[in-house]
């Protein structure tokens, strides 16, 4: 299981977790849905307490992976699986344009 703390700006807006089923959930902080329910990370997702769930990497996630050229040098850098979304995501997304971020959340067993 992967899992990735995904921040608004420097706030932590969620959690999003590739399971080892290979689904993918997006979970909004308790805090954030608390005092921030209007700011979105992206239209298709409104903040809101249920998790959302789906089988592939929803598409605002996505699109936050690099393309073209960028993208070989990055699954050649990181010797990635293209097709390894959340990997990709997780090593590429941690300083995106624009508001949102992704920072990998180590598990305890991971050297």
């Amino acid at each position: 299981m992967r899992k990735a703390s995904i921040f608004y700006n420097d706030l932590i807006a969620g959690i999003l977790t590739e399971t080892d089923d290979g689904d993918y959930l997006f979970e909004y902080s308790k805090d954030y849905v608390k005092n921030h329910s209007n700011q979105f990370i992206t239209f298709t997702m409104p903040v809101r307490e249920e998790a959302y769930k789906d089988n592939r990497l929803f598409p605002f996630f996505e699109g936050l992976i690099p393309e073209g050229w960028l993208l070989n040098i990055a699954t050649k850098n990181w010797k990635l699986n293209p097709n390894d979304r959340m990997g990709l995501l997780l090593a590429c997304c941690q300083n995106c344009i624009g508001a949102v971020s992704v920072q990998p959340i180590r598990e305890d067993n991971e050297a």
